[in-house]
């Protein structure tokens, strides 16, 4: 996977400079305990948990219809049998994205890329509906992919509007911004595409919406949480401003199964 294709798989954000400040590789909480934070590895407790029903699975290994989100999650102890049902689950020599899981593949894998990213959590952001917010769904994915081709704030496919709630703006009749929910892990949402046709920006939409989607995913008793690039300071900035901490930086990388394992076509491998 090259440069480009990696950072359109990051997390929601722009791109730019590193943050200019430090932030913890393991989650507090984590690093105290020992125990891992249902935010350490959010794409299988989401597809465990809330997205389940869009769960495909094999043994401990889940995933997204691939017309919902590029996203699978591994266990945190990934052994060789999850592995080898990864392998089962999406064929061989696949690329695979592996959200927020720090793993070294096994032999006869390969690494495609690796892009740092930090997550930010709720620490003070103010709720507010919005009376110009129009609730997007599957009529208006058209033109929700449409503005995500111009503005590239992340992975969105024609189905990503089942993840959760999805809020837009339009001036005459047109969708100039949008933002909602992607992950949830228990107790969880994380808000994502967001983003504002270029024309229109710096007039404080993305806020708007940031704060219109956040009042939703409160009004259930969960609490928001958000990931961007690591180097898009812009945006960092920005949802710190809002009231978001950072929490940890956490890794989005992807990985290729291996066309063959051990002298034989992997597929007849794994399904013994």
């Amino acid at each position: 996977m090259s440069q480009a294709q990696a950072q359109a798989y990051a997390p929601t954000g722009d791109r730019g400079a590193g943050t200019g400040e430090p932030v913890p590789a393991r989650s507090p909480e984590t690093a105290l305990t020992g125990v891992p934070h249902v935010l350490d590895n959010p794409a299988h407790a989401a597809l465990n948990g809330t997205h389940a029903h869009l769960a495909e699975r094999r043994g401990r290994v889940v995933r997204y219809p691939l017309d919902v989100s590029p996203w699978l999650g591994l266990p945190d102890d990934p052994g060789p049998q999850d592995w080898l049902d990864l392998a089962a689950l999406v064929g061989p020599d696949t690329e695979v994205h592996l959200p927020g899981v720090r793993v070294s593949p096994p032999e006869g894998w390969t690494a495609t890329s690796q892009h740092t990213g930090v997550q930010l959590v709720d620490d003070g952001l103010v709720p507010a509906h919005d009376p110009e917010t129009v609730r997007l769904g599957p009529a208006d994915v058209p033109e929700m992919l449409e503005l995500v081709a111009r503005t590239r704030p992340g992975p969105f496919l024609p189905r990503t509007v089942e993840l959760g709630t999805y809020l837009g703006i339009r001036r005459g009749g047109t969708l100039i911004a949008m933002a909602g929910e992607r992950l949830r892990p228990p107790g969880w949402a994380e808000i994502s595409a967001v983003c504002t046709d270029p024309a229109y920006r710096g007039q404080g939409l993305a806020t708007r919406l940031v704060r219109a989607v956040a009042a939703g995913i409160g009004e259930r008793g969960e609490t928001s949480f958000m990931h961007a690039s690591a180097g898009n300071t812009g945006a960092i900035l920005l949802y710190r401003r809002l009231g978001f901490a950072l929490r940890r930086t956490t890794e989005f990388g992807s990985v290729r199964t291996p066309a063959r394992a051990g002298g034989h076509d992997l597929s007849e491998a794994v399904a013994r």
